[in-house]
């Protein structure tokens, strides 16, 4: 608990005054609306909230919608706090116009809105209609949510300053890690074993290339598929930041990590990442490796392994489901996943951790955050396994209980059910709140069944044993796992540089790899990424790191 102790102690300041839009009658019900015996609000209190439309997913039943649906009806029943949802463009950039439109005073604020980057964050807390929320974090937030926060203290700094908090995570935790998925029918037909270094990762690519390993007499596989098309390190799928990290450890393309010093220094320009650019040059020009990588996003460059092309790729467990139709390219095709490969000296390869699917930033005329934590952590019953949500939220709806058993799959409900409805896309959270994205497949594996977590996971041993294990794989390997250490507003001269930057990173690097510049162009892009803004940005980056520690 003192870790907690330290970060809130941090936090902690007088809240900050900021004007908004709350309306008369939510004042109104700020003031009457007091709990009862058992927890729940009179008269009903009502607080207003924004998603984005295209989360506004599943289907409703005739006459329901967004606001009118059993999800906020048992919110209301349970809490009396009702919940009134706003839609607001159709994706993440109509959504962020929206928002925009409000900091000019066209449009009013909802009490409660998610908020997904840093720059949006900023602009939200220069306007001055956001509240400060530390006191609220520190006499209503519950303890066992504030014990999750304290695992993840850099998902407040993008919504702190001047010592002030505006705003938290939305449901932090750790986003499961990525593990080398690969087509074991073609190491077995081969006589090979999976990589767990570069030398042998080079050995089987050349064998899933050269040695027809799908046994058809034909010149029409390859060994690695992955994305080009950002800063080489995709995040999620299709990822080839472990052939990076083999090299440079910590510092991977695209990420501020520290270094012996304890600065914060950007990993694209580390020398290690230099002999992996000379090493993916030799693998493309062989043909080793997926052709049009550099112009091909995530999604469709894992595409390439549910073709039957490539045989290895890299990316989260769920992505094995998503390359299963392999099977209809060819029907003997058997899919695993593996550890990532380890560095030269045995230490682990590194990968980007996300943490946080956005923020919530609270108006700053919104008096109920009492009431919002009650509702926050009745939400967090379904991670944890208790309450009301010991297995999911609503029966019937995200699980049912058939035979005395508790199932997932709508078609093996009593009666089967082809489009649900999702009760935990309407609440104020993107995606329903997790302890652990791993730690239960641990747990199913071990025999523990008790959550709803837990029983999920036990039945994709039973349903997809190969993802399963996936999962097991990240969680034994979670140290893999770094969050990028910079996660803040962009500093003045990324404003001014940034993008050329990044531009130039991603033509350098891909030029390398196609052929077309020699590896002393590397040398070249440190020299200008530094003069060019680079070294000003680090400056400043290090700056705002000596704030935050």
């Amino acid at each position: 608990m003192k870790k907690r102790r330290a970060i809130i102690a941090t936090l902690l300041t007088a809240s900050m005054l900021l004007a908004a839009c709350g309306s008369a009658d939510q004042k109104k019900n700020s003031v009457q609306s007091t709990k009862n015996a058992d927890g729940k609000y009179e008269p009903t209190l009502t607080i207003t909230i924004a998603k984005q439309l295209d989360e506004n997913a599943g289907k409703y039943a005739e006459g329901d919608d967004i606001n009118k649906n059993p999800m906020v009806e048992l919110t209301e029943e349970k809490l009396g706090i009702k919940m009134e949802t706003t839609l607001l463009g159709g994706d993440a950039g109509n959504y962020d116009t929206k928002l925009r439109l409000a900091l000019t005073g066209s449009e009013e604020l909802p009490d409660v809105f998610p908020v997904y980057g840093t720059q949006m964050i900023a602009d939200m807390i220069e306007s001055g209609r956001v509240k400060a929320i530390d006191e609220d974090i520190e006499k209503y937030m519950p303890e066992r949510l504030k014990e999750i926060y304290d695992k993840y203290p850099e998902t407040f700094y993008p919504v702190m300053k001047d010592g002030k908090t505006y705003g938290i995570a939305c449901a932090p935790t750790l986003t499961e890690g990525q593990v080398m998925i690969i087509r074991q029918d073609w190491l077995d037909n081969l006589g090979l074993k999976a990589p767990t270094n570069l030398e042998e990762f080079e050995a089987v690519i050349k064998a899933f290339t050269e040695d027809d390993p799908d046994g058809n007499g034909k010149k029409d596989t390859y060994g690695f598929t992955y994305s080009g098309s950002g800063v080489y390190n995709t995040g999620w799928v299709s990822d080839p930041v472990a052939l990076f990290s083999a090299n440079s450890g910590k510092h991977i393309p695209g990420s501020w990590q520290e270094d012996e010093n304890g600065n914060l220094v950007y990993g694209s320009i580390d020398e290690g990442n230099r002999k992996t650019l000379e090493l993916l040059a030799k693998w493309h020009a062989n043909g080793w490796t997926f052709q049009e990588a550099a112009a091909t996003g995530a999604w469709d460059a894992m595409g390439q392994f549910t073709e039957g092309k490539a045989g290895i790729f890299i990316g989260r467990p769920w992505a094995v489901g998503s390359v299963r139709d392999v099977t209809s390219v060819d029907p003997n095709a058997v899919i695993a996943c593996y550890p990532n490969i380890k560095q030269d000296n045995g230490e682990c390869t590194y990968q980007s951790a996300q943490t946080t699917d956005g923020w919530l930033m609270f108006n700053k005329d919104f008096d109920n955050m009492e009431a919002f934590f009650t509702y926050y952590d009745w939400l967090y019953d379904v991670a944890f396994g208790t309450g009301d949500f010991q297995y999911g939220f609503m029966e019937d709806h995200d699980y049912d209980i058939v035979n005395g058993e508790v199932v997932f799959d709508t078609s093996k409900f009593d009666p089967a059910v082809t489009d649900p409805f999702l009760p935990g896309k309407s609440t104020v959270l993107k995606n329903t709140p997790m302890i652990d994205r791993m730690q239960e497949y641990a747990d199913a594996k071990a025999g523990k069944t008790e959550t709803g977590a837990q029983i999920r996971a036990a039945a994709d041993f039973e349903s997809a044993p190969d993802m399963a294990e996936g999962y097991v794989i990240a969680n034994d390997n979670r140290e893999e796992l770094i969050p990028n250490l910079y996660n803040a507003e962009p500093t003045p001269t990324m404003k001014k540089c940034w993008e050329q930057l990044q531009t130039m990173e991603a033509q350098v690097y891909t030029n390398i790899i196609y052929g077309k510049e020699p590896i002393e162009s590397f040398d070249k892009f440190v020299e200008d990424w530094k003069a060019q803004g680079g070294e000003q940005i680090t400056q400043e980056v290090n700056e705002w790191y000596k704030t935050m520690k």
